[in-house]
């Protein structure tokens, strides 16, 4: 009988065997002492587990829960199994140096996509394999990341992260890992790992540090192999209460009037990772009672709702978001979300449900608020149906905010100094702050993120605009006259404030 193969009803003798630590590793500390086991061999996708009660089922499915394999149980005695326990638990592996450790193996060949995967020795699912990429996405949590960037480079592999909106590089693992730690990523969220030419969508949802983060995976090839972008999706940072936002009074009175309106259309207008979401999500939050059916379809739902009916766009089966709008009007909704407006067929669906009695909530990407209202036209809306249709536009951007750990007092330089009395002649005296960096904020002098807006209502005076003809620049000056504040006024109400500087708002706000 091979090692491999034993009868669950024979005895292993544990000190006659050669075992491998990293195998013994495969599962965690806790759940051996737990169940008094111990991993003894791999082969393939199956587990070799020495086990004190062989038969007992819910260790076992505990284990293939834990590490993806199929177990084949052994009888041993508890003894030698805890004494293998002691041994080889008895001192944990530093990640760390174990990566420092293969930093300095040579590569051979030049990387590119067509290398020869079969003389690969690693495999996705050793243990060194798995642990580097929970280290890979443990310290983007514990940074507050929004992406992870694995880039494969002709002598090398680069891992960046995206810290509040910012790209920085991690440690690397060395460039012959590639392929396995790829390949991992692709087990974790559903891919085919033997598809390398084409590009791949997918996501998970993994539990790091009793956080439940969703991750939704990109790959697509290069010339030097897959590069693969993580977005993490953490629930417990999504603000969706109001005064977290950071509007003041006056915006937050303007948005809370339109979305309690029993009907109509709000739209968010920003770039991708602009916050929109978020916003919407406070919206929908704020007016979600028992006596509403709020319906959302997105691509993909990014965070779930209690309460709320949420549906994802599935374009590919012809499930997209006009072909779900047009469902939802059939399923008595008080108030509908769209992910996107896309199209004509998209917006008329929307404003037709704005017009007879259901509030509706959407993105438009346009460079600011009162653009929203020439995209829609030039989309094929007629003008009369938008101006009956369209509550609200909002404008917005995030703007990294000054480390409160390193902050302290300084002077800009002329020119930012104009660009601030251009925005706000009438400022005063006005104390600038910028963060000299530390170690919390990885020095770069600013620690989170927080939005700035350009509230746009649809008032009368802009509505008799539409009318006659008016269009892009004259919406512009109407809103203003009407008290809008443009983004980088906003912004730079913010920098007085002492909350963030005047080329971050620069940097987002024209």
């Amino acid at each position: 009988m091979s090692q491999m193969e034993p009868d669950a009803g024979a005895r292993l003798a544990l000190s006659d065997l050669d075992i491998d630590c990293h195998v013994v590793r495969l599962i965690p500390r806790e759940m051996a002492r737990r169940f008094c086991l111990v991993a003894i061999g791999r082969e393939e996708d199956t587990l070799l587990v020495a086990m004190s009660d062989p038969y007992d089922v819910i260790a076992t499915d505990t284990v293939t829960a834990n590490t993806g394999y199929e177990i084949k149980p052994a009888a041993a005695a508890p003894e030698e199994i805890l004494a293998i326990i002691d041994r080889y638990y008895g001192e944990e592996i530093d990640i760390e140096e174990s990566i420092q450790s293969i930093l300095d193996v040579e590569v051979e060949g030049d990387g590119r996509a067509d290398a020869d995967t079969e003389q690969l020795s690693i495999e996705p699912n050793d243990a060194p394999v798995i642990r580097l990429v929970n280290l890979i996405m443990l310290q983007a949590i514990e940074e507050g990341a929004s992406d992870i960037h694995i880039e494969p480079r002709e002598k090398g592999l680069a891992v960046r992260i995206r810290v509040d909106g910012r790209l920085r590089e991690i440690l690397p693992p060395p460039k012959r890992m590639q392929w396995a730690i790829v390949s991992r990523i692709k087990i974790l969220s559903g891919l085919n790992i033997a598809e390398r030419r084409l590009p791949q969508d997918g996501s998970c949802r993994v539990r790091i540090m009793a956080k439940v983060v969703d991750m939704r995976v990109s790959v697509i090839p290069t010339i030097y192999g897959e590069k693969v972008v993580m977005r993490l999706l953490d629930k417990t940072n999504l603000m969706t209460d109001f005064a977290d936002l950071g509007f003041d009074d006056r915006s937050l009175s303007i948005i809370k009037k339109a979305i309690a309106e029993p009907h109509g259309m709000v739209l968010l207008t920003g770039p991708t990772g602009s916050g929109k979401t978020t916003t919407l999500y406070s919206a929908l939050t704020y007016i979600n009672t028992p006596d509403k059916n709020i319906m959302t379809v997105e691509d993909p739902v990014e965070y779930e709702l209690a309460g709320i009916n949420q549906v994802r766009a599935r374009p590919e089966i012809g499930l997209d978001f006009a072909a779900a709008l047009r469902s939802f009007l059939r399923q008595d909704p008080d108030v509908i979300l769209v992910g996107e407006i896309r199209d004509l067929e998209t917006a008329s669906i929307g404003i037709k449900a704005a017009q007879t009695g259901h509030l509706v909530f959407s993105t438009l990407h346009t460079n600011d608020a009162t653009s929203t209202v020439d995209r829609l036209l030039n989309m094929g809306v007629e003008p009369y149906l938008l101006c009956a249709s369209l509550n609200l536009a909002i404008a917005q951007r995030l703007v990294r905010k000054i480390c409160e750990n390193c902050r302290e007092p300084y002077q800009p330089t002329p020119g930012l100094l104009a660009r601030f009395r251009e925005w706000l002649p009438d400022a005063g005296e006005v104390t600038f702050y910028h963060g000299k960096g530390c170690s919390d904020c990885g020095q770069t002098g600013y620690r989170g993120r927080m939005a700035i807006y350009e509230i746009f209502p649809i008032t009368r005076a802009v509505k008799d605009s539409v009318l006659s003809g008016t269009l892009g620049a004259g919406i512009r000056d109407q809103a203003i006259a009407d008290g809008m504040k443009p983004l980088a006024q906003n912004g730079m109400e913010k920098v007085s404030e002492g909350l963030t500087t005047i080329d971050e708002v620069l940097s987002v706000a024209a």
